[in-house]
């Protein structure tokens, strides 16, 4: 994914737009991270606090089911999906991962809203950590970039 910042233009048209972000309370110790980068991110680009929707589900499968509810209200201009599956000792991992994959996908299909997949993916709790940090690396901030430029770029057509 590109780093390049919406333009001065589009964000204005982005301001008075409303985020929902749905957020796995599965591996919260790396969620609650996501979570923090995802709404600083979204709050440097101007959204205001009370245009930052945020739900919890119980683990990153549930989360299509969230996202499909919120992108449905006409309020909500984008939706984020945060969670982070890591790798056990059972097949369990790639079922969660693929199916909260597909689903949050299917769910930006089917209403023509921007959906984004902020779950990571990992083997370990290392990986997930690094892929979370406050500084640097955060894959929620990478998150709420996507759903800016995503609003922008829609904005547009």
């Amino acid at each position: 994914m590109s780093k390049a910042k919406p333009k001065k233009q589009a964000l204005r048209l982005i301001k008075n737009k409303t985020v929902a972000i749905a957020v796995s309370r599965f591996n919260e110790f790396i969620t609650q991270r996501l979570c923090q980068a995802c709404v600083e991110e979204l709050r440097t680009a101007g959204i205001s606090a009370s245009n930052i929707k945020i739900i919890y589900t119980p683990g990153a499968y549930e989360l299509p089911l969230a996202c499909l509810k919120l992108a449905r209200k006409r309020n909500i201009d984008a939706v984020i999906a945060l969670g982070a599956v890591i790798r056990g000792e059972t097949f369990h991992f790639e079922l969660v991962a693929e199916n909260a994959a597909r689903g949050i996908l299917e769910v930006a299909l089917m209403t023509g809203k921007p959906v984004i997949f902020g779950v990571i993916t990992t083997d370990t709790v290392k990986q997930a950590y690094a892929r979370s940090r406050e500084k640097g690396d955060n894959k929620g901030r990478d998150a709420a970039e996507a759903a800016l430029q995503m609003m922008a770029a829609l904005s547009k057509i």
